[in-house]
C-alpha cells in the first residue's frame, strides 16, 4: 500500500518521538504504531508535520507530528510566543487571552498554551471554562491584548481538535503576521525548545467579568426592541449541540426580551463525545433532527442552533407546506443582511456611508439587495479573517452593518471580529418577530424578498478525500478544473472564469483577461454562465475535502410559484452536479 521509502521516512520520524523529551503515554502510543504490521496509522500520523497555517492548526488528536497533541500545540505556541516577544518588544507587558471549547483534551491544550505563554514572560487571561470562540475575540479587544488562542475544531467530528490564533484587533491573524508566526513555529526543531513549565503569577482566570459586558454589548445591536417585547413569548427551540452555547446563547436571547426558549435536554449536555449526533454540525439535517422533533411537538415558530464553539448558527423554519425545513447558509446571510439594510432604512439611520461584507462564494442575491438599497458591498475570500480585514480597513471610513459567509457564520457587531452565534441567534429571533409583526413568517419573508430582488438557490457539496492519497487527489482535481475548464454548464455557455490563484479573470466571449483585485492569491476557481449560474470550486483549508458551491438564478413573479421554482432549481443543480462529476 505504501512504498518502502515512505515507510522508512515515517519510521525515522516516529523514532525521534521515543526520546525522553516526550511523556511515557506518547512514547507508548508511538511504539505501538511502529510495532503494528499495518503501517497506515504510522504513515497518517507522521507522513507530514501538522501545518501551522494562516488560521492555526486543525487535525485528528493523537501522537505524532501530524496529529493534535501537547507537542504540536506546544510548538505552535512557542513559535507564536517568540514572535509576540519580537513584534511587541517595546511593551512593558505583552498579554494574550486563551480560551477553549468542550472537546476532549481542549482544557488540557488550553492550559498547555497558557503555561507556555507565561513561561515566555507573557501575561495570560485564561477563561475559567469553555466559552464561545467570538467571546475570545471580544475579550482580546476589551482587555487590550496583543494576541489570543482558542482551542477548538469548530463543528468537526469528535476525533478532531484545533488551534486558532488571533491578533490584537480580535481577528484571526493575516499578513504579515501569519507568515512571520509560521516562520517562528517552523524554527522550533526540538521539543526541548518548548517551555512547558508555566509561571502561575502571569496567569489570570476570567469568566463572568467578560461574560456580562459581552451580553450587554450584544443587546445594543437590537433594532426592534418594542417588537421583541410584543412577541416575547414566541416559541423558540434552541440547541447548542453539546457545545459552549449552552449558557451564553439562551442568556443572550433572554436579554433581547424573548422568554419562551424551549430546550432539547439531551443536547444541553456539554460533551466532547457529542453523544446524540454523528457530527455536531448545524448545517446537517441529522444534527438538527432532535431539535426539529421538539419543534414539531410544541409547534415552534423557529428552531435555532449553534455549533460546538458557538460561532456558527443553524436555522430551521416552516416551509409553505407547514413542514420544518433547514435553511441553508446562503439564505441565512441573505435574511440577516436584508433585515439590517431594510430595518436601518425604516428607522432613518442610513447616512450613505454604510457597508456590508460577504465572501466570494456567498450568494450574489446579497449584491442585488445592496445595490437596490444603495449600500456598498465588499467581496472577500472565505474565512472571517478576511471580513475582519475589510472592517479594519474601513474603520473611520464607513459604518459596518454586518458580514457573513455561506458556511453559516455571521457577525452583526464590531466589538468582536469573528463570526458570532451569541449575537446572531437573538438577532434572528428579532427578525422572526419583525416579520410576525408584519403578518408574515420567516418563510413568507424569504418569498417576498425573492420576488422583489430576484430568486436564487444555492447548494454546497463537499467531496471528502482523507489522508495523503486524498490530499493528492484533491490537488489533481483542482489542476483538472483549471487546465480543462468547463465550456458549458447545464447547456448554458460559460462567459466568465475567475481564477484567484492567478488573480485574473477571463471573458470567454472576447478572450480578454483582466486582473482580480484581491490582497493575496487563493486556490479558488469560479465559473459564471450566460443564464446566471455561478459555480465556485476550492479545496478546504481546514478539512480533507474539496468544496463546490453552486448557485442558480431566475425570476419569481408570485408566491404561488415558489415551490415550483424550488423544484426547478433543485433539478438544475442536480444536473450541474452530474456534469461536474460530483453527483
Amino acid at each position: 500500500m505504501f512504498d518502502e521509502k515512505l515507510i522508512q521516512e515515517v519510521t525515522a520520524k516516529a523514532q525521534t518521538w521515543l526520546s525522553d523529551g516526550y511523556d511515557e503515554k506518547t512514547r507508548a502510543e508511538v511504539q505501538a504504531m511502529l510495532d503494528k504490521e499495518d503501517k497506515t496509522d504510522l504513515v497518517e500520523s507522521f507522513y507530514k508535520t501538522l501545518e501551522f497555517g494562516t488560521g492555526g492548526l486543525r487535525g485528528i488528536m493523537g501522537a505524532g507530528c501530524n496529529r493534535m497533541n501537547i507537542y504540536t500545540v506546544g510548538s505552535a505556541t512557542q513559535g507564536l510566543a517568540n514572535y509576540l516577544n519580537e513584534a511587541f518588544k517595546d511593551l512593558d507587558q505583552i498579554a494574550v487571552v486563551v480560551g477553549h471549547d468542550v472537546r476532549n483534551n481542549s482544557r488540557l491544550f488550553a492550559e498547555t498554551v497558557a503555561n507556555i505563554f507565561s513561561a515566555n514572560g507573557i501575561k495570560v487571561y485564561l477563561f475559567e471554562g469553555p466559552r464561545p470562540t467570538p467571546e475570545l475575540s471580544y475579550a482580546i479587544r476589551r482587555l487590550g491584548c496583543q494576541s489570543g488562542v482558542n482551542i477548538t475544531a469548530s463543528h468537526n467530528p469528535k476525533i478532531y481538535n484545533g488551534y486558532k490564533a488571533y491578533w490584537d484587533d480580535g481577528a484571526q491573524v493575516v499578513a504579515p503576521h501569519d507568515v512571520n508566526i509560521i516562520n517562528h513555529v517552523n524554527a522550533i526543531e526540538d521539543v526541548r525548545d518548548i517551555k512547558f513549565e508555566g509561571n502561575p503569577d502571569l496567569i489570570q482566570s476570567i469568566g463572568e467579568d467578560i461574560d456580562a459586558p459581552y451580553i450587554e454589548d450584544i443587546y445594543t445591536l437590537s433594532l426592534s426592541p418594542e417588537v421583541n417585547k410584543k412577541y416575547h413569548d414566541m416559541k423558540i427551540v434552541y440547541t447548542p449541540i453539546h457545545g459552549v452555547g449552552r449558557y451564553m446563547v439562551p442568556r443572550s436571547i433572554e436579554r433581547w426580551g424573548f422568554d419562551n426558549i424551549i430546550h432539547v435536554p439531551e443536547q444541553d449536555v456539554m460533551s466532547g463525545e457529542f453523544p446524540t449526533v454523528e457530527s455536531p454540525n448545524p448545517e446537517t439535517p441529522s444534527a438538527m433532527a432532535m431539535a426539529i422533533k421538539k419543534a414539531e411537538e410544541v409547534d415552534a415558530d423557529l428552531v435555532l442552533a449553534s455549533d460546538p464553539d458557538a460561532d456558527r448558527i443553524g436555522l430551521v423554519i416552516k416551509n409553505t407546506k407547514g413542514k420544518y425545513e433547514l435553511v441553508n447558509g446562503n439564505q441565512i446571510q441573505i435574511i440577516f443582511l436584508y433585515y439590517l439594510m431594510v430595518r436601518n432604512r425604516e428607522l432613518g439611520r442610513l447616512t450613505g456611508d454604510e457597508y456590508i461584507v460577504k465572501t466570494i462564494v456567498t450568494s450574489e442575491t446579497i449584491r442585488k439587495i445592496a445595490d437596490k438599497e444603495g449600500i456598498k458591498m465588499f467581496d472577500c475570500y472565505t474565512g472571517f479573517k478576511w471580513i475582519a480585514t475589510v472592517m479594519r480597513e474601513m474603520e473611520g471610513k464607513g459604518r459596518y452593518l454586518g458580514g457573513g459567509e455561506e458556511s453559516y457564520g455571521f457577525l452583526p457587531e464590531t466589538f468582536a471580529r469573528d463570526k458570532d452565534s451569541v449575537s446572531s441567534i437573538p438577532l434572528m429571533c428579532e427578525i422572526a418577530a419583525w416579520a410576525k409583526d408584519k403578518g408574515m413568517t420567516l418563510n413568507d419573508l424569504f418569498i417576498d424578498l425573492y420576488i422583489n430582488y430576484g430568486y436564487s438557490k444555492e447548494r454546497g457539496i463537499s467531496v471528502v478525500r482523507p489522508g495523503k492519497s486524498g490530499a493528492d487527489e484533491i490537488a489533481q482535481m483542482m489542476v483538472n478544473f483549471r487546465e480543462n475548464p468547463q465550456q458549458t454548464i447545464d447547456g448554458s455557455p460559460v462567459v466568465l472564469i475567475k481564477d484567484f490563484l492567478k488573480l485574473e479573470q477571463r471573458d470567454m466571449l472576447t478572450g480578454e483577461v483582466t486582473p482580480l483585485d484581491m490582497p493575496v492569491t487563493s486556490n479558488v476557481l469560479q465559473y459564471y454562465t450566460q443564464d446566471g449560474t455561478k459555480v465556485s470550486i476550492r479545496p478546504s483549508g481546514t478539512e480533507p475535502k474539496i468544496k463546490f458551491y453552486i448557485e442558480v438564478h431566475d425570476h419569481l413573479d408570485k408566491k404561488e410559484n415558489y415551490d415550483a421554482k424550488n423544484e426547478w432549481a433543485d433539478e438544475k443543480i442536480d444536473r450541474i452536479c452530474q456534469s461536474l462529476g460530483i453527483a
